[in-house]
């Protein structure tokens, strides 16, 4: 995915408006329903099976981590997706359950919530779920995190809605997810919303999927059942371009490998959802992407001790920043050298990704809010015409001629939509020519002009630098979350090669 970065001279006049200091990640502001309680609620998936859910691990308290013990982990921020009724909340709350995750007065809610409605054993699911509406239609309508630790690595989950309706919400809990799990009913297979959460994976850049195939337990834990599935699955996550795919066959309600293996499934020999959550490599080289540091606010103390101190403080969007560095402050583009590096108080060398840093530069030069210091060595291009893809998250249709804020970065300034070239189909990611407006959950192509110059990074090279906000205003609503440059576009791929595991 290559991003277009066509000048144009004139540029229209845009109405005045007020700035909006919208924060990233990418994330709605609308609210799909009104909070009305925070009690636990209806599991997602009915209770079908007749085999009683079992517990695999004890619900003894135990010593939280220390926090040398966290300090010494990594963090993987992953996302939950699937259909109607296919688990996820119940693989949630198993997950924390059998990882000892959860709080003794957490348990003892969810235990008097299940017996009230008549119920023998907990319902795993009420550990997630958080809506009123939620408990009455036995479905998941906004996005719940948790988080939680394990000896190994310390994590963020995304627990995010099924329903069609609800795919902004899927976007705002994979924006910024290093992988999603996507669940899939053995009885039903790959179905249309199954091929839509691949493919809004793919399209936010997902670096690592796993497939869950859940109920097992309801197909005698039948090896050619799951075999068929994962090899369609991968077959046609190829095709979108996601290259690191894991099958793994489950019964959240049973326990069944979602955090010890399964006594069902001696065929299997791969490991455990927990165990791959634990193990899928999440570092990154900060080195290995350029550097851009976004000016979040200009340090003047002009006291006694600090009479001419000037610095620039911010959040290392990514890449690696040294003391000596030639840099270019965009988009004025004057040029100058970092002189001095200050970390929480101290004078360092070097800073890195996702490092929040104060930087001094050798020359007097006029930055401010906004502004984007990045290497002389890696430029990124400066435009004020810009083509992305974008999801429409609010109600309101977003529509050509559409006035808005776009921020990107600290960056926010008044632009207009010029065209929506299409709209995407989220089965494959075709596109839907000239739709003429895009709706809330619609995910198209859009063209902006801005009345001054932002620098983005394509979306496929850099998430952080490549997503950008649209925003109403008139009031602040989110309206859209934009990846610059085109979608990921499907490729042939070789459907005779046979799954394995």
């Amino acid at each position: 995915m290559t991003s277009s970065t066509k000048s144009i001279e004139s540029a229209e006049p845009i109405e005045s408006a007020e700035t909006i200091e919208s924060a990233e990640p990418i994330k709605s502001t609308e609210s799909t329903e009104p909070v009305e309680s925070t009690e636990p609620i209806k599991s997602t998936e009915p209770i079908k099976s007749t085999e009683p859910i079992k517990s695999t691990e004890s619900t003894e308290p135990v010593e939280p981590l220390s926090v040398e013990q966290l300090s010494a982990t990594t963090l993987l921020r992953f996302a939950t997706a699937g259909s109607v009724d296919d688990g996820k909340s119940t693989l949630v709350g198993r997950l924390l359950h059998d990882s000892k995750s959860v709080l003794t007065d957490q348990l003892e809610a969810v235990e008097r919530v299940s017996a009230s409605r008549g119920q023998d054993t907990p319902d795993l699911a009420l550990l997630t779920d958080g809506l009123r509406a939620e408990r009455e239609q036995s479905i998941t309508i906004d996005v719940a995190y948790r988080y939680f630790a394990t000896p190994r690595r310390r994590f963020i989950l995304a627990d995010t809605p099924g329903h069609v309706q609800y795919t902004r919400n899927m976007v705002t809990g994979a924006s910024t997810a290093d992988l999603a799990v996507v669940l899939v009913d053995a009885r039903n297979g790959v179905i249309e919303q199954t091929r839509r959460h691949a493919a809004v994976a793919a399209l936010l850049r997902v670096p690592h999927v796993v497939l869950a195939v859940n109920k097992m337990d309801l197909v005698d834990y039948q090896e050619s059942v799951f075999a068929a599935i994962a090899e369609e699955f991968t077959s046609y996550a190829a095709s979108l371009g996601i290259e690191d795919v894991v099958a793994v066959p489950i019964s959240a309600l049973a326990g069944d490998n979602v955090v010890e293996p399964s006594a069902h499934m001696d065929w299997y020999g791969g490991p455990t959802v927990l165990e791959h959550l634990e193990t899928v490599p999440v570092h990154r080289d900060p080195g290995g992407a350029p550097a851009r540091f976004p000016v979040q606010y200009v340090i003047r103390p002009r006291t006694r001790e600090h009479p001419d101190y000037r610095g620039y403080a911010g959040q290392l969007a990514s890449g690696v920043l040294r003391v000596g560095d030639a840099v270019t402050v965009l988009p004025s583009g004057v040029t100058s050298t970092i002189c001095g590096i200050d970390a929480l108080g101290e004078e360092v060398s070097v800073a890195w990704a996702p490092q929040s840093v104060t930087v001094r530069l050798a020359d007097d030069v006029d930055v401010s809010r906004g502004d984007l210091i990045v290497p002389d060595r890696s430029l990124p291009r400066v435009v004020q015409h810009l083509e992305a893809t974008v999801c429409h998250v609010a109600d309101q249709p977003l529509t050509i001629g559409h006035r808005v804020l776009l921020k990107h970065g600290t960056r926010t300034v008044k632009a207009i939509v010029k065209d929506i070239p299409s709209r995407l189909t989220l089965d494959d990611l075709s596109p839907h020519p000239h739709p003429g407006r895009l709706v809330a959950n619609d995910i198209g192509q859009v063209v902006v002009r801005t009345a001054e110059p932002i620098a983005p990074d394509p979306y496929a090279v850099s998430r952080q630098t490549g997503s950008f906000l649209l925003i109403d205003p008139a009031d602040g609503t989110t309206l859209a979350a934009g990846m610059a440059g085109t979608s990921a576009a499907a490729r042939p791929v070789d459907t005779a090669i046979p799954w394995s595991f």
